[in-house]
């Protein structure tokens, strides 16, 4: 190929050219050689012209074919538009291409000679750029871009210079190779005219870059390039969720917010059809959530979500759908007919009358008069005014002129009614200090029969202000046959409001509300001194040098009424620990023969103390009851270390309080002697088993709450903080055996279990007792138990680790089945199972109490860690619940999970009857990741009512974790603390109570392991709990997320403070340290800044939120991307409550609004100034109307009130008229300066808060988002959503944790509350708001 230098022409007409010459002889088919001309770069029409020329071939082929390419700003070559392919002509050719020029793109002519291998030459020349446009071949104007949605008919318009003629041909070329002919033409004028080609039946596989092209005899005409965006309509991912079910009505949940396929999305619809097929309805819905109401009675339907993008063709196929039946019909209730009797006759015939005219009237009695009431001539008569739950005799009375007859007496009673209120001048009060004893009668007016009193208490005032009153209120329901209770517990010098009502079967009556108040120094109620006891307690030395002697912490003294097996005197007896602390109060209700009369810390006992049973004095949270006369008890008192190991001892008879000082001390003396001796025994027992105390999991998972200071939280998280900084690690591992028999409960002999059974240390006294062997649970020496010092470090080793790490710890488990289950497998039990590979060891499952004629009655498939229920298995699990003394549930499933039901709903909307269980709802608290709901629970024949909480945790999906471990680990707490300590096991369950429920069961056993013995054995303990319910933590990213949730928790600790120690607690948190010079405040926030590094303070792209909280814009406008910098963030009761972002950029301002609009925001809080050198105009209008595109804002008012401007403003969308208007409130907040980190007032900026959440429950009822913005959408805005959420803790639960609030903030945007000043005014608005509340 001998192509030479080409030379460029100017504007005018020009001679002077290049050309190409090539030879193909001895080329091989396909070689190349191009000539590329210098790139167009006028935005003008210009007209390049050449002659080519081939010779050669055989029989008139041609020997190389001439394609010639416009190819725009360095892209691919494309598709020629100009190709010379047929026979030789032997002959110079002339060719003109027509090429349109558009700024900013430039384009760039292209000669290729491609060999065709046969011999002959090509040639090129005179190739010029003319200054004129070209005169065969027509030019185009610019083309547009045009999107659809697939499957829909792209129409691309290219205006054409000149007129239509039959001998050129016009089409559509896209670069990826497919064509479209013109369709039509039309005239726009006299010099140009309109082509439209359509793309038919596109795919997003034609999405690209198209041109048009017109082919004259002269030449080609080419245009600029126009992009086709084809886009796929949304499709949900998931069904929606079913939320609440009616006879006639569907509650779901959209779950619209993940989809296949494009947005925005524009509407959303639900359709809903029978199983049967018929398409029912379709329904536009624009909320999360949406009623499906007019259904028929126990219906299943199909729903499904419709997903709507812009423009034609946008609404995608139907989401996978969600199947639901509606309730059966209930009865239909009559009108309420307490005060009436309704009687019917047949209608009399002149045989009966005797006479055409008549009267008829009917005779009631329900006092000793008689009544008479003139009826119709309708054959029914409804008699009024009657007194309820009323006998009355009534009589049909026929008279005509010749006399008078009467029908026999009919006699009918009335139906019952709501009570009349207990008689306030019957309750009487007897105050105590710590208890209040409360008696009344029974209502004079009980229109029915007294089914059973509510007693509502709560503390009013006290006389302490450091009295935490928040925890003191409650509930208590009486049968009708007792009218008196106690209530203990109480604090002393408190004033307390009771409020009774009784009710009956219709309901309750109204309430009476009275007032008592504690004594500030107790009375001791009158008994005589053989009922008060005092001894000396002595304190066993102890050796210092050995590392096994037992060294006690605490001194319990244990009171038990003697049965006759123990009437001994005189002499001391070595017993079994008494390991579950129960109080006085609950001795009764769990049928304990013994309660806990004091704790004495042993750090207290500087001297042997005279210690007085009996003194009605509480130690340590144990009340000292007064002891009844005339009964005998045993007093005695043990040992306990800080791992709850303990040594026991039985008091000889103790000398009565007269007595002299002498006997006292001897006795005292012989019983210190006698303890030390037993604490010797037991250290040899200790060092012969080597065994140290862990409540693990026997056949019951028991919790219990434990009180964690915050100092030793703050001490254990700075050996951990340290650990990191220094990057030098001292490695201890104890190997230790763990107390975890694999002994289980296998038959249930009383009817309810108390949490005494369900201890591992019980368990453990059990076997010592009955002297039998069992494997323990111990660490074993490849696993041994990780010090939390060094946690951090065995982390990231695991996770960093090529030969071993926690993907091959995690295979060694064992997999599958490992015991028996023959129970489960049995014909009868087999539909009570929701996976038939995870189901119940016979070892170790729950066996119910067996009903009569049932054989398969005992079964449930539970371990005491419960797969979910079924619709076949609710009653069976209420009856565990009520069998085991269940005061929690832990559910940690929903109940549908991308599409699949994972757990029946096993509690009632409102009140349900299941068999002889009856469960009423009485209160639901939704927070933003789990929700707490109150039931009331009773069984037929037993005069008990039981309140159980469910902590439903709703953002764990099935096989994976949480995203962030800190919502779980506030749940733990929550439930911890919400469980009463005397309770029996905790119901914990997922959908196949394998995998979640594992999760949830080992972190807590590891949180309280870690906290009582500075070591965590994660790895055994899932070991374990396999042992007793198959494959539990089912996958290794599970496994990983326990790790990392306690290793969280270690770093963070529990930094949680109650409201009545915020003051002081905060003071010591800002005390200085002269050795370290630093404070508790710094070295938290400083943690916090570890567990989530904040990012620098600028409006760059290092303060973006993550993708997954992005607010993506929904309004159309025009080519407008979906994009916005803003991040969702959850409220302490409501997900996704405020949207944090920056201040409006000026060419944002449009994007704020929709973001307004589309996330139905109805609050905007401003805590910047406008400054237009730094990029912060002003987005509002002053007065009248601001335009938008097809957004308008309109003002409606304003006020000023202190440091805060609030402006109302009506926001419509012309696109959607239908769509109404919406009220946005804007608090822009003045208080702030630019140059403080900080505002100037803790009390304008509290009500600054307040303002806003009062706003948000008039004009939305709490529904609507609240949009935050500062500067950068950061600190400031951090600062506001903290407050918010700790002020909502406070009026929630009365306590304070801005850790966990502002670590919340951060999990989605990480540079909130960026700055210590900023940490600390968190705590100080917290304190001001105690003060004004």
């Amino acid at each position: 190929t001998n192509p030479t230098d080409y030379r460029y022409c100017g504007p005018s007409s020009s001679r002077s050219s290049s050309f190409l010459f090539v030879n193909t002889s001895g080329r091989y088919v396909g070689q190349r050689a191009q000539l590329l001309l210098p790139p167009l770069k006028e935005n003008d029409t210009h007209c390049v012209s050449f002659l080519f020329y081939q010779a050669g071939g055989r029989q008139g082929s041609a020997p190389a074919t001439l394609n010639v390419y416009i190819k725009e700003n360095n892209g691919p070559l494309g598709i020629p538009i100009f190709n010379s392919s047929g026979p030789a002509y032997h002959i110079w050719k002339g060719v003109e291409l027509a090429v349109s020029t558009f700024w900013p793109n430039y384009y760039q002519v292209v000669f290729e000679a491609v060999s065709t291998g046969q011999r002959g030459v090509l040639a090129i020349k005179d190739i010029m750029l003319q200054g004129h446009q070209c005169m065969s071949t027509p030019h185009f104007l610019h083309i547009k871009g045009v999107e659809v949605n697939a499957g829909q008919t792209a129409t691309f318009q290219c205006t054409v210079n000149g007129h239509p003629q039959s001998n050129l041909l016009l089409y559509l070329q896209g670069m990826g190779g497919r064509q479209a002919v013109v369709r039509d033409t039309k005239q726009v004028n006299s010099r140009r005219y309109v082509a439209s080609f359509d793309v038919e039946n596109t795919t997003k596989g034609d999405t690209g870059r198209y041109r048009c092209i017109a082919q004259s005899e002269r030449g080609v005409g080419v245009s600029s390039y126009a992009d086709l965006t084809v886009k796929q309509p949304p499709v949900p991912i998931a069904p929606p969720q079913l939320t609440a079910v009616g006879a006639t009505y569907l509650w779901i949940q959209l779950n619209a917010n993940s989809i296949n396929g494009d947005g925005p999305i524009i509407e959303r619809e639900v359709e809903y059809r029978t199983m049967a097929g018929m398409l029912i309805d379709t329904t536009p819905v624009d909320k999360p959530t949406h009623k499906i109401g007019h259904l028929d009675p126990d219906t299943e339907y199909e729903i499904s979500v419709l997903l709507t993008r812009p423009l034609e063709g946008g609404t995608g196929s139907p989401g996978p759908p969600l199947r639901a039946r509606t309730k059966c019909a209930g009865k239909h209730e009559p009108d309420r007919a307490s005060k009436q009797v309704t009687i019917q006759w047949e209608p009399f015939g002149y045989n009966v009358t005797r006479c055409h005219s008549y009267n008829l009237t009917v005779q009631y009695r329900y006092r000793p008069e008689v009544v008479y009431d003139t009826l119709s001539s309708v054959p029914q008569h409804n008699v009024r005014n009657l007194p309820p739950f009323t006998n009355v005799s009534l009589r049909l009375v026929l008279s005509n002129p010749e006399g008078r007859k009467e029908s026999e007496e009919l006699l009918a009673l009335t139906d019952e009614d709501v009570p009349g209120a207990v008689p306030v001048d019957s309750i009487v009060g007897s105050s105590y200090e710590q208890q209040i004893s409360l008696s009344w009668r029974e209502p004079v007016h009980t229109y029915g029969l007294i089914r059973q009193y509510e007693i509502s208490y709560k503390a009013l005032s006290s006389f302490d202000t450091e009295f935490d009153l928040s925890n003191q209120s409650g509930k208590v329901f009486k049968p009708a046959n007792e009218t008196s209770h106690v209530f203990s517990g109480l604090y002393p010098g408190s004033t307390y409001s009771f409020t009774i009502r009784a009710s009956t079967v219709k309901g309750f009556g109204p309430p009476v509300i009275t007032q008592f108040t504690t004594k500030i120094s107790g009375r001791t109620p009158r008994h005589n001194k053989s009922s008060r006891y005092l001894f000396n307690l002595v304190i066993p030395l102890h050796n210092k040098r050995s590392r096994y002697i037992f060294r006690p912490s605490d001194y319990q003294v244990v009171v038990e009424e003697e049965r006759p097996r123990r009437q001994r005197r005189g002499t001391a007896e070595i017993l079994r620990c008494y390991p579950v602390p129960i109080h006085f109060q609950n001795a009764t209700l769990l049928n304990s023969q013994y309660y806990f009369s004091a704790e004495l810390p042993m750090n207290d006992l500087r001297q042997p103390l005279a210690f007085c049973v009996g003194d009605n004095r509480t130690y340590s949270g144990y009340w000292n009851a007064p002891l009844l006369p005339h009964k005998s008890y045993g007093i005695y008192y043990q040992a306990v270390s800080k791992n709850r190991n303990c040594a026991a001892t039985r008091k000889p008879e103790p000398e009565q309080e007269k007595q002299s000082d002498h006997t006292v001390k001897i006795a005292g003396a012989i019983a210190g002697i006698l303890l030390f001796i037993i604490i010797f025994l037991g250290v040899i027992l200790l060092m012969k088993k080597r065994l140290m105390m862990m409540v693990m999991m026997t056949s019951f998972y028991l919790y219990r709450k434990l009180a964690k200071k915050r100092k030793e939280t703050l001490s254990s998280r700075q050996e951990m903080t340290l650990m990191v900084n220094n990057s030098q690690h001292t490695t201890m591992v104890d190997t230790h055996t763990l107390n975890g028999r694999s002994e289980y409960t296998q038959q249930h002999d009383s009817h309810t279990m108390t949490s005494e059974t369900s201890s591992l240390v019980q368990s453990h006294y059990k076997q010592r007792e009955s002297e039998r062997e069992a494997l323990p649970y111990q660490t074993a020496q490849l696993h041994p138990a990780i010090r939390v010092a060094d946690l951090l470090q065995h982390i990231t080793q695991m996770k960093c680790a090529e030969g071993y790490g926690f993907k091959e710890e995690y295979e060694s488990f064992f997999e599958g089945q490992s015991a028996p289950w023959d129970s489960a497998k049995k014909d009868e039990n087999r539909m009570k199972n929701r996976y038939g590979n995870i189901i119940a060891y016979d070892h170790s499952r729950v066996r119910l109490q067996p009903q009569d004629g049932d054989g398969g009655s005992d079964y449930i498939n539970a371990n005491y860690v419960d797969v979910s229920p079924m619709q076949e298995t609710v009653y069976d699990f209420w009856r565990m619940v009520w069998q085991e003394n269940t005061a929690a549930i832990v559910m940690v499933t929903n109940l549908v999970e991308v599409g699949r039901v994972k757990c029946c709903k096993y509690w009632p909307d409102d009140t349900d009857i299941y068999g002889d269980m009856k469960v009423t709802l009485i209160e639901t608290q939704l927070l933003s990741e789990y929700v707490i709901r109150t039931f009331a629970v009773e069984k037929r024949g037993v005069a008990e009512i039981r309140e159980i909480r469910q902590f439903h945790f709703t953002g764990w999906p099935d096989h994976g974790v949480p995203l962030h471990a800190t919502g779980l680990l506030g749940f733990i707490r929550r439930v911890k603390a919400k469980t009463p300590p005397t309770a029996g096991p905790t119901v914990v369950h997922c959908s196949a109570g394998a995998g979640r429920t594992g999760c949830f069961i080992v972190i807590d056993i590891m949180l309280d392991m870690a906290e009582r013995e500075g070591v965590v054995d994660i790895y055994n303990c899932v070991r374990e709990l396999r042992a007793r319910r198959v494959n539990m933590v089912q996958t290794e990213e599970q496994y990983v997320f326990i790790h990392d949730a306690i290793l969280e928790a270690c770093l963070c600790g529990d930094t949680t403070i109650p409201a009545n120690q915020l003051r002081s607690v905060y003071y010591e948190m800002n005390r200085l340290d002269p050795q370290t010079n630093s404070s508790q405040i710094k070295e938290e926030f400083r943690t916090l800044n570890m567990v989530t590094p904040t990012l620098r303070k600028n409006r760059c792209m290092d303060v973006l939120p993550p993708d997954r909280c992005l607010p993506f814009l929904i309004t159309i406008d025009g080519e407008s991307s979906n994009y916005i910098n803003a991040a969702l963030m959850d409220s302490y009761k409501q997900p996704s409550a405020f949207i944090v972002t920056q201040h409006p950029l000026p060419n944002t301002v449009k994007d704020f609004w929709r973001l307004v609009l589309d996330y139905h925001c109805t609050s905007i809080v401003m805590l910047n100034d406008v400054d237009p050198a730094q990029l912060c105009p002003q987005y509002w209008p002053e007065n009248g109307l601001h335009r938008l595109g097809s957004l308008q804002v309109e003002f409606v008012s304003a006020d000023l009130e202190e440091d805060v401007i609030s402006r109302i403003f009506r926001i419509y969308n012309t696109a959607r008229p239908q769509d109404g208007y919406r009220m946005v409130q804007q608090f822009q907040f003045l208080g702030w300066p630019m140059y403080r980190d900080t505002p100037v007032s803790k009390r304008s900026f509290l009500k600054l808060v307040h303002q806003v959440d009062k706003w948000q429950e008039e004009y939305d009822g709490g529904e609507g988002r609240t949009v935050v913005h500062c500067l950068n959408g950061g600190g400031r805005s951090g600062v506001f959503c903290s407050i918010s959420i700790v002020c909502e803790m406070l009026r929630q639960q009365r306590c304070v944790d801005v850790f966990h609030a502002v670590k919340t903030l951060r999990n989605n945007k990480p540079n909130m509350v960026d700055l210590l000043e900023q940490y600390k005014f968190c705590y100080e608005v917290a304190l001001e708001y105690l003060n004004s509340a």
